[in-house]
């Protein structure tokens, strides 16, 4: 294909089935560093989840299918490049939005400022698009989108005073906390309250959503409603008593106390009276977890997580991990020192995900830097980590693993085999969904032939703030009692 030198507003077909989008420019003294981006959209402009973002954080989406191949420096130019295979995105997904952001200052700064489309194969240059900018901050150079079934690329040139998180937001990415110098997290203002100013008067792109303030903060532990009075437990069936559990403050023991009761009542529904275990607890801390964590939805779930370790486990004490694109061990829950655990290590927000990798200041001992848990699904590689740490740390009662995700499940295959692998281990495998959709193998698992015994649950629901604890424990230790029956039968236990 021979180069086009294009204009703002202009499109051309894309005949290739791989590209690169190359934005380059050049500098001089003041003058800003830029990054190239990229944005995965369904039909309706708006990412799935902040998988969907491919950045200098985030350098490669999921499917592999697009890629930030990073910069280089000629003769005072820079170039910073996207790699987009055409044939390997999703289905859903029908535009990809080439965008950029200026880091310490504007676009206006920065000389020579164009995109290049390059045929990933070839190396040929397909498209030229010249850019012009003034106080932009953020920018949307071009966009790849599907027509028919044929690939296109439309030259933009649309920019934006809101910088990266904003540019993003409009998209549907989470906006994140920004943290202060000691590690607490506070709600950073939302980027895209209004519709950002573009550089010129007319835009190919369709006008933003908008968007609506940023809900007023709520407490750092919320009380949960008020549960119903649990069914007396019958006689031998008491809450056990756990240590620690004194120093709590008075309503967080009075829950505890009523939540174990719960606890107590569900495992004598289901024939499981006086049985111990194991308790581990994984959550999500992926990007489009960021709201259930910032409104203290997880930190209560946590909570009455609490009251299945201390009424199963003989400590009280639970293994916990938090994950996306990584693993991460957080410190042992012990239920004596649950406040402090909660306001240390309940902090998906501290991902700042528009920040670059510096070194943070201020972490507390046994604190997780959340940048390198990342912001991608990535489960395979967290049941992968529990299942090492049960090997090398065997227990005489089985474990129970709490995990609890929103969704965005991509990795099933990988996912598949782990649990498969895991058929013959000493561990049930309990999955929660909170609320989104695409749980993948997850949801299906219970279907799935082949295994000597059924070692997953799995049940979703909207919002787990609405659900009574009685109802929750049910439903969380309905399959756990008869999988240790089956698995002592076969001499799993």
């Amino acid at each position: 294909m021979t180069a086009t030198s294009m204009s703002k507003g202009g499109n051309l077909p894309v005949a290739v089935g791989a590209v690169r989008v190359e934005l380059g420019w050049s500098g001089g003294p003041g003058a800003p560093d830029a990054d190239a981006s990229a944005l995965l959209l369904r039909a309706d402009g708006r990412v799935r989840d902040d998988g969907d973002f491919v950045f200098y954080n985030q350098p490669q989406h999921a499917s592999g299918a697009v890629r930030h191949l990073g910069k280089r420096q000629d003769s005072g130019r820079t170039t910073d490049t996207v790699g987009v295979d055409l044939g390997a995105l999703e289905p859903e997904i029908e535009r990809v939005v080439l965008g950029a952001s200026a880091d310490g200052g504007t676009f206006g700064q920065l000389a020579g400022l164009r995109l290049r489309l390059l045929d990933a194969g070839t190396g040929g240059e397909l498209a030229l698009f010249e850019m012009e900018a003034t106080t932009e901050t953020a920018f949307i150079g071009g966009e790849l989108y599907r027509r028919a079934g044929q690939w296109k690329f439309r030259a933009v040139g649309q920019g934006y005073a809101s910088g990266l998180a904003g540019l993003a937001t409009d998209f549907g990415i989470s906006v994140d906390e920004e943290p202060d110098a000691t590690g607490s997290s506070t709600p950073a203002p939302y980027a895209a309250t209004s519709a950002p100013t573009p550089s010129q008067p007319t835009s190919t792109f369709p006008p933003p959503p908008t968007f609506t303030s940023p809900p007023p903060p709520v407490p750092a532990f919320p009380p949960p409603p008020a549960p119903a009075a649990p069914p007396a437990p019958a006689a031998g069936s008491a809450p056990r008593l756990v240590k620690g559990e004194e120093q709590l403050p008075v309503d967080m023991r009075k829950r505890l106390s009523l939540r174990k009761e719960q606890v107590a009542v569900s495992l004598r529904k289901h024939g499981a009276e006086g049985v111990t275990a194991r308790v581990i607890l994984v959550l999500d801390a992926s990007g489009s977890m960021s709201f259930l964590y910032s409104k203290g939805v997880v930190a209560d779930v946590v909570e009455r997580m609490a009251a299945v370790a201390a009424q199963l486990d003989d400590d009280g004490e639970m293994q916990a991990w938090t994950f996306a694109s990584n693993p991460a061990r957080l410190p042992d829950l012990a239920l004596g020192e649950l406040p402090e655990w909660l306001r240390s290590h309940v902090r998906v927000g501290e991902l700042t995900l528009f920040r670059r990798k510096k070194p943070r200041k201020g972490l507390l001992p046994g604190q997780v830097d959340m940048r390198a848990v990342g912001i991608q699904n990535e489960e395979q590689k967290v049941i992968a980590e529990v299942r090492r740490y049960v090997r090398e740390h065997p227990a005489a009662a089985p474990t129970l693993v709490l995990f609890f995700s929103d969704g965005g499940v991509y990795r099933n295959k990988e996912i598949e085999t782990e649990l498969r692998e895991a058929v013959d281990e000493p561990v049930f495998w309990q999955f929660v969904g909170l609320g989104r959709s695409n749980y993948g193998v997850l949801e299906r698992f219970d279907t799935l032939p082949g295994r000597r015994v059924d070692n997953v649950g799995f049940f979703a629901v909207d919002d787990i703030s609405d659900v009574p604890d009685g109802e929750l424990y049910d439903r969380l230790l309905s399959e756990f009692p008869s999988w240790m029956r089956e698995a002592r039968r076969l001499g799993i236990i």
